[in-house]
């Protein structure tokens, strides 16, 4: 009996040493589309060298076991709540310890900050700085100018958030107008944590900002996202034509992105076209017997559920106008085609794939 009950405390033991070695299948994955690679990206999150709550080793595990290709340890700069715990001139200590800490993986980490200031003009990262410290000073148009000498790309934070917009809504004041106008400002966050504003996707289709999602994640991914539940933090995917910091750099410049945030994807039509035809493809077409129905298989190689909304002539065998394609999965559409064909097109509204307030992707596949 000892003896057995060693030999279970042992399995167990060794499950338990298993599992904590493994990432229990969260890896996000999303397909490369035509001409790019799909770079995953969280590029506004904090340790406790600002206001987080975890060493930076701890946002470059998570990274890595969500499968993400780039982050960046936005530090506030202004901002420091625990300088009295964990003093620190060197606002750059926090990149260069996650640096380190990433060698021996495939995250790649690049040097950002926040510029932390009331509204306007709120608060906005500058990635691919050079030295954060330098950016620390008295006139936020300093700060900004500073970040366009070390040639950063520089994004609106949050511009929805309640504690400098009581009533939720994005607005872009005269100051954003003119950081828009000297070229000091690029993109905006339309995604922050668990926040969606169609009105900053207004903005920033009206002024030419690439389109931002980030988790701004000052706790644990885990506990904010539920990943043990099958959550996700929001990202963007970064459509770069090769896997650097340059290539990145140029893609959110041209403003290459898709914003994944929960149930819904987000960008401009022609991004998210490129993503959404990456995503579904054909694998079969072939008419049972001798039936006029074709049963054809179509499979979604993307991590987000994809619901679609039937535009075209043709009906189905076996469910209305509605049907969901479910992340990294096959799915056989019966379809009603009135003789047999070798080849047709369907044309479908995605309903969570939105490219501009109230307005969905369309989606045409080719079948043959």
């Amino acid at each position: 009996m000892k003896k057995f009950i060693l030999f279970f405390l042992f399995c167990h033991v060794t499950a338990l040493a298993q599992n904590h070695n493994h990432s229990f299948g969260r890896k996000i994955a999303f397909p490369n589309v035509s001409g790019y690679l799909t770079l995953k990206s969280d590029l506004h999150i904090h340790t406790v060298f600002s206001d987080g709550s975890v060493w930076p080793d701890i946002r470059v595990q998570e990274a890595i076991r969500d499968g993400l290709d780039v982050i960046s340890l936005t530090e506030h700069l202004e901002y420091q709540p625990h300088k009295d715990d964990i003093p620190h001139p060197n606002r750059n200590r926090s990149y260069e310890l996650a640096l380190r800490l990433a060698e021996n993986s495939d995250l790649m980490i690049v040097r950002g900050s926040e510029i932390t200031r009331s509204m306007p003009p709120g608060h906005s990262n500058a990635i691919f700085i050079e030295d954060a410290n330098k950016m620390i000073k008295d006139d936020a148009m300093d700060a900004f100018e500073e970040a366009q000498n070390q040639q950063a790309f520089v994004f609106w934070n949050h511009p929805t958030w309640t504690g400098q917009e009581t009533d939720g809504i994005a607005k872009l004041y005269d100051l954003h107008e003119e950081l828009i106008e000297k070229g000091l400002l690029h993109g905006i966050e339309v995604v922050n944590m668990d926040t969606y504003s169609e009105e900053a996707l207004q903005i920033a289709l009206d002024h030419n900002l690439t389109i931002m999602g980030t988790s701004d994640v000052h706790g644990l991914i885990d506990w904010d996202y539920e990943t043990q539940h099958g959550g996700h933090r929001p990202i963007t995917l970064i459509f770069a034509e090769e896997r650097t910091e340059a290539a990145m750099q140029a893609a959110l410049e041209a403003g290459r992105t898709v914003v994944w945030y929960n149930d819904l994807l987000i960008g401009r039509a022609v991004h998210m076209n490129l993503l959404l035809n990456a995503s579904v493809t054909v694998e079969s077409l072939n008419y049972p017997g001798d039936t006029q129905v074709a049963h054809v298989q179509v499979k979604n190689n993307s991590d987000a559920k994809l619901m679609l909304h039937n535009l075209s002539d043709f009906t189905f065998y076996d469910t209305a106008d509605i049907i969901e394609l479910a992340p990294q999965a096959s799915t056989t559409l019966k379809v009603k085609t009135g003789k047999r064909l070798k080849t047709f097109d369907m044309k479908f509204k995605v309903l969570n794939a939105i490219v501009a307030p109230k307005e969905q992707a369309t989606l045409t596949i080719q079948v043959k």
